[in-house]
């Protein structure tokens, strides 16, 4: 696998690192609850990534609203391109792990990132204005 071809895997944050994580970035704006800093085991992290504090409350977790939510968090991460360059660079680098605190695994910002990066590399976008 080439580098730049490298995979940008998902975890909760209170799950144990794992050597094959690479590169470990919390994409939460808020700090996980109840978890270490050294248990974290973070290379890094991106909270200026996440979704606006007034998506996120809005959106509440609630299944329901999860198709509205990416489509408005897909909007606010076009308008980010500078933290998204930056975790693109990283993720060209090698394995890429973001980790996110919600419970719920299926419908998350973190997926929604996830997604966002995926197809805007595959694409060939520019990141970063010159």
């Amino acid at each position: 696998m080439k580098k730049q071809d490298a995979p940008i895997r998902i975890k909760r944050a209170y799950d144990p690192p794992d050597p094959s994580d690479g590169t470990r970035a919390l994409v939460d704006r808020l700090w996980p609850r109840g978890l270490h800093r050294q248990k974290a085991a973070l290379t890094c992290s991106q909270k200026d990534i996440a979704s606006s504090p007034e998506l996120r409350e809005r959106f509440g977790h609630d299944q329901e609203r999860y198709g509205e939510f990416a489509r408005r968090y897909d909007a606010e991460l076009a308008g980010n391109q500078n933290e998204v360059g930056r975790l693109e660079d990283l993720v060209k680098q090698g394995p890429r792990t973001l980790l996110y605190a919600a419970h719920d695994e299926a419908h998350n910002h973190a997926l929604v990132l996830a997604d966002y990066l995926r197809n805007h590399m595959e694409r060939g976008h520019e990141t970063r204005p010159l």
